[in-house]
């Protein structure tokens, strides 16, 4: 058996494109399909292009997408600075659902309520703030 991709459909291409980008992914493929009206961009963390999520894109919308994708569960990737990657995040507009206080692991979601987790590389970091004392905010 092989991992082919994870799939995830989104409303706005270009917002789900600039989140992906945030945490580090880049496109490494694209099917634009006219007789069909859709796109499929893959992208991946730079270096593992084996390892890519799909975003769906139709083109003339889908009101078929769930108000809320928790059946789905999460994407996760690895991170080599979970602090840093979640500060980056912040400052670029991303809300940290969780935040990393244990210096390992955080909850974030995509513009299309995809739940991302964030695992720290090798050890936990040590706690330190903000994300010590910052509360969960939503779901994830």
């Amino acid at each position: 058996m092989k991992y082919l991709h994870t799939m995830v459909r989104v409303k706005d291409l270009e917002a789900s494109m600039a989140f992906y980008r945030l945490l580090g992914l880049e496109e490494t493929r694209r099917i634009d399909s006219e007789e069909g009206r859709f796109s499929l961009i893959f992208m991946a963390p730079p270096g593992q292009p084996e390892c890519p999520v799909e975003l769906t894109y139709n083109w003339d919308g889908d009101d078929t997408l769930p108000s809320d994708s928790r059946h789905f569960g999460h994407l996760a990737y690895e991170v080599e600075d979970i602090h840093a990657k979640c500060q980056f995040l912040m400052e670029n507009g991303v809300t940290i659902n969780r935040p990393p206080r244990d210096g390992r692991m955080a909850f974030i979601r995509s513009p299309d309520n995809i739940s991302v987790e964030l695992l720290q590389e090798g050890e936990a970091l040590t706690p330190a703030e903000p994300w010590v004392s910052m509360p969960n905010t939503g779901h994830w």
